[in-house]
């Protein structure tokens, strides 16, 4: 009886099992639910509903994108969203993204997500009605609610910078 070559590094049982299912063309979907409530957290509902996190492989997260649509728009946010993954979790675990057009799982149920954290404070009234009055003319529902979403944390994101400079003088 010969021996086995020993391995030089342990593997995650998650993966072992994963070349096991592909050798034998079993189906398996095995993205990891921590993966799934972080995508969503760095993206929003809405950029969740039409995408999926398949994977991380050497720091290089894979993203499954519904249609060529949402691709373009995400290779535009590719940045913004790697900041915003980053930092929920350490710069050295995800330090690329990489889009693709393939198949979105079911999208997991609404209200499923806690409310993000508004750690800059509230919009005042006034603030809101001008981003409505703003958006008034705008017919894209979905596009609205993006562009309301990115004013308001604009509008935080100068409160916070003007805060923070009025303490350093």
């Amino acid at each position: 009886m010969s021996k086995r070559a020993r391995q030089s590094h342990l593997e995650p049982l998650g993966e072992i099992l994963q070349k096991i299912l592909k050798k034998r063309n079993i189906p398996h979907h095995t993205t990891d639910k921590r993966l799934l409530d972080l995508w969503s957290q760095a993206v929003g509902q809405q950029i969740a509903a039409q995408t999926y996190p398949a994977c991380i492989k050497r720091g290089t997260l894979y993203i499954r994108v519904s249609a060529s649509v949402w691709l373009h728009q995400l290779q535009f946010l590719q940045e913004e969203i790697l900041a915003n993954l980053q930092a929920l979790t350490s710069p050295e675990q995800i330090r690329g993204i990489y889009f693709s057009i393939g198949e979105i799982p079911g999208t997991p149920a609404q209200g499923s997500l806690p409310p993000p954290a508004d750690p800059e404070g509230p919009l005042t009234d006034r603030d809101r009605r001008l981003i409505r009055e703003s958006l008034a003319p705008l017919e894209d529902q979905e596009l609205r609610e993006i562009l309301e979403r990115v004013m308001a944390k604009e509008i935080r994101r100068r409160r916070l910078r003007e805060k923070q400079q009025g303490f350093g003088r």
